[in-house]
């Protein structure tokens, strides 16, 4: 089957999908679905131009139709990426749908890492999720206004996460070269420029790393942190893509060694206040 065919049958394997009264479509009907000329009016393209695409015959069609076509068709974001596989050969570009929530079922993996500190961040870097061995060992989030949860933030305009860093410029270096690589993947340039110009204004650290232009992606590694009840603790990190969701990310800090775990421990059993009332002091 030729790819344009292949884009016909997804078409209209999508179109007899949906019902026509929900989208204020009546009359009698032979066959499911929305009619070929009710989806090119809905995509605001011509019909026939529409119906030579379900036939095979209508050449590559442009992004933007596509784009249009996606939601007539109501696709969700991984059915527009394979729209647009089968049509252009190449994923959509990359629009950032920033959101500051997640599932219950998200939170809850988070909070079965007990002795592993684990957030979720956005393609920004606002942190918008955390376990409670997150708010003891790195930040207690929950005590900072929502504005204020971005990593960047804390690295270079808290003192306090500063000392907790044993080589803090190369941990800011990193920061600022993975950052700058997210935020481009997730097509959120426009929505860093005022963080990236306030950061500019109040740490000159900041502006000169960022002049560097250096990209890196966060991958995995190993931390260190200076924590001032049990000193220096070594955690591997690695991070994953949330699915579905690619303005996220779940970075999971496993401790490095047994000391290590029970060090954390130590730190989670003695946490007498609720996570959501005590004072944050570290960044991840």
């Amino acid at each position: 089957m030729s790819d344009d065919n292949m884009l016909g049958t997804y078409l209209r394997n999508r179109r007899t999908r949906l019902d026509p009264v929900s989208f204020g479509f009546a009359g009698r009907r032979r066959t499911a679905g929305l009619r070929r000329e009710e989806v090119a009016q809905r995509a605001n393209i011509s019909p026939t131009w529409y119906t030579w695409l379900e036939q095979g015959r209508g050449g590559k069609p442009s992004a933007d139709v596509l784009d249009r076509i996606a939601t007539a068709l109501t696709l969700t974001e991984v059915e527009r990426e394979h729209l647009f596989l089968l049509g252009l050969g190449r994923p959509p570009a990359v629009q950032y749908r920033g959101s500051d929530s997640i599932t219950p079922r998200l939170q809850r993996l988070l909070d079965v890492l007990t002795c592993s500190p684990a957030i979720v961040r956005t393609a920004t870097w606002d942190v918008v999720a955390w376990n409670r061995a997150a708010a003891v060992v790195l930040t207690n989030y929950g005590t900072l206004p929502p504005d204020q949860r971005n990593i960047l933030r804390l690295i270079f305009c808290d003192d306090r996460v500063r000392a907790a860093q044993p080589q803090w410029e190369s941990v800011a270096r990193f920061v600022v070269s993975s950052f700058r690589i997210d935020a481009a993947r997730a097509g959120a340039d426009a929505e860093v420029a005022p963080l990236v110009d306030e950061l500019c204004r109040s740490s000159p650290e900041f502006a000169s790393m960022w002049r560097d232009n250096e990209v890196r992606t966060y991958g995995d590694g190993t931390k260190h942190l200076r924590h001032p009840e049990v000193g220096l603790i070594a955690l591997e990190y690695s991070a994953f893509a949330v699915d579905g969701r690619p303005d996220l990310s779940l970075i999971v800090y496993n401790p490095a060694t047994p000391d290590d775990r029970a060090l954390i421990q130590s730190l989670v059993d003695g946490w007498q206040a609720p996570v959501e009332e005590s004072r944050a002091v570290w960044a991840s």
